[in-house]
């Protein structure tokens, strides 16, 4: 990794908010650091334009200012309780906040805080990548303040705590998810005595709230590789508190000789072949969660050996509860993660016989616009080391691709949605809605999807007079 001289950092550094923030500090004769994400982000060559400023005295009055000397192109948001301000200049944030000091009651992860120097300021930071601090005084301007060496641990792409893990850890529970998440982001290891710290003091992060957990579990699914995030929460022990479901698949169970695959590697397997077609959130925790009723549902057969049969069924009734507990969204997102953990083993069931018509037509019909995503799945959960074997399968997926998208063109939503619907029916045999009427719907919809006859008007009519017959009803 390239590391920066002073010139370097000044040079960087070169861009006319800082040399205003610098101008203004020094008229108010306080001392002026930008820290945290955006030094660290320097250091790693990424883009960053969420800008966070620590000023030794106050930081709304320095963001005040500031403002004052943009004018009207910039907007300030000023939050007394908390001791910071915002301004928003073209497409910066730039937040302002006093040099602080914090302490913490054990129940609770909301600090008792006090004006405090940098020191105080860096101490309380949560890793040491992010501890760092660049003066922006003029005197002083672009030079690096690196107490805990976060500069090295940049170079050998380790995550540590800048004080005693322990008591990191203890103050702020969620450090420790951010721990793991800045380690997945960024494919760095978590330096020893830190993941130890990690294991020992798991169980706080119960005082974590739902919706702060979801956060950075999201922020984890969303890095390039999210098993990093997801193998580092099950050794910790954390995996077991915040998602119970998914670590009790970290299992090899072994009968007369014959063992079934772990499913928790299997599933970050999977997760990891999703994430190469750039998967959007919900599509990963789809992958993440389609196995999830396998621990429920495991059976051991003489004959067969074990078995998992109606996982996906079980699984899409679990994933309710699951987002319900992680606060994740309940609507379409929700029912979205629901049905592919449902349907993901009908395109695998359909590549392991003959494709035929009538599967696809029904396949399509219950995933709907949903679909492409579902096959993206089903072909990353192929993970067989028996290559002629999962040869096969992608073969076959390709067949059914090539069906899917020759009933897509022919508009499937008309092509496969009966023309005489339940409506018409109940008119037809003055029905109420009812069983009957099910029934004859459901005996339309199964010819169209077969494919018996041609979705017309005609044929459907032929159809449903003579099954409404052997139902004994009949049209006045």
């Amino acid at each position: 990794m390239k590391l920066y001289s002073d010139a370097a950092l000044a040079k960087i550094l070169d861009r006319e908010i800082f040399h205003q923030i610098s101008a203004v500090a020094d008229r108010l004769g306080v001392e002026c650091y930008v820290v945290g994400g955006y030094v660290r982000d320097i250091f790693l060559e990424r883009p960053s334009d969420d800008i966070d400023v620590v000023v030794v005295g106050s930081g709304i009055q320095v963001a005040s200012e500031l403002k004052k000397e943009l004018g009207k192109r910039a907007h300030l948001s000023v939050f007394r309780n908390f001791g910071t301000a915002q301004v928003k200049f073209r497409d910066m944030e730039v937040e302002f906040v006093g040099a602080r000091r914090e302490s913490y009651s054990h129940d609770s992860r909301k600090p008792v805080v006090e004006d405090g120097t940098l020191e105080d300021d860096q101490n309380r930071r949560d890793f040491t990548i992010n501890a760092m601090a660049i003066c922006l005084n003029k005197e002083r301007f672009g030079e690096l303040v690196d107490p805990f060496n976060g500069l090295a641990d940049l170079e050998d792409r380790i995550i540590a705590t800048p004080l005693d893990p322990e008591v990191t850890f203890s103050d702020d529970p969620l450090r420790m998810m951010r721990c793991i998440r800045f380690a997945t982001q960024l494919n760095f290891q978590i330096e020893e005595e830190t993941f130890e710290a990690l294991e020992r003091m798991a169980d706080r992060i119960k005082i974590v709230s739902g919706e702060r957990i979801e956060v950075e579990l999201n922020k984890i699914m969303m890095a390039p590789h999210p098993s990093i995030g997801f193998e580092y929460l099950q050794r910790s022990g954390l995996l077991q508190i915040i998602l119970p479901e998914l670590a009790a698949l970290d299992i090899v169970e072994k009968r007369d000789g014959r063992a079934h695959k772990n499913n928790f590697y299997h599933t970050l397997e999977v997760l990891e072949n999703v994430c190469a077609h750039h998967a959007p959130l919900w599509l990963r925790w789809s992958a993440l969660l389609h196995d999830i009723g396998k621990t429920k549902t495991k059976r051991w057969e003489p004959k067969s050996g074990w078995t998992f049969h109606n996982h996906n069924y079980i699984g899409a009734k679990m994933v309710v509860d699951i987002f319900r507990r992680l606060k994740l969204p309940m609507g379409a997102e929700m029912r979205y993660v629901q049905k592919l953990v449902d349907l993901h083993m009908r395109p695998i069931a359909i590549a392991d016989e003959v494709v035929t018509d009538s599967a696809v037509r029904r396949l399509l019909n219950d995933a709907g616009d949903d679909i492409d995503d579902l096959m993206t799945l089903c072909e990353a959960d192929i993970t067989s080391k028996n290559e002629v074997r999962k040869k096969m399968f992608l073969e076959n997926f390709r067949m059914v691709r090539e069906k899917l998208a020759d009933l897509k063109e022919k508009d499937y939503k008309r092509l496969l949605q009966p023309v005489i619907d339940g409506n018409e029916i109940m008119e037809l045999f003055h029905l109420q809605p009812s069983r009957e009427v099910g029934i004859l719907k459901q005996y339309l919809k199964d010819a169209v999807l077969d494919n018996q006859v041609e979705n017309e008007r005609e044929p459907l009519m032929r159809l449903l007079m003579e099954k409404a017959q052997k139902m004994g009803l009949a049209v006045d």
